[in-house]
């Protein structure tokens, strides 16, 4: 993530964003004496290997082809495919999706 500050001195931030769907375990873990909330599982690590992916194709924005099947068809029509990528520590290549730069 790079911060800019704008003209008027305020600074600002980018992020990068990956979205996917899939069952998730969540809540605390840890000991008594630091306990986190959290969500674990092959959901939660596929979002962060599509996030990660961001820098790579230069989006903010990914979105797996688990996610984009979710969405109503005029949605989907604003997506456009970047790829089929190897994600880490993921069985095999995963297509991943962005918002159509031509509609942003």
């Amino acid at each position: 993530m790079d911060t800019v500050c704008r003209s008027d001195g305020r600074p600002v931030t980018s992020v990068y964003l990956g979205l996917h769907v899939g069952e998730v375990f969540y809540g605390n873990i840890g000991t008594t004496d630091r306990l986190d909330f959290t969500a674990v599982g092959p959901a939660v690590n596929e979002t962060s290997r599509i996030a990660s992916m961001c820098r790579s194709v230069d989006r903010p924005v990914l979105l797996s082809s688990a996610f984009a099947e979710t969405l109503p068809a005029a949605e989907r029509a604003k997506l456009v495919s970047v790829g089929h990528f190897a994600l880490r520590s993921v069985g095999r290549a995963r297509e991943l999706f962005t918002l159509d730069p031509a509609l942003v």
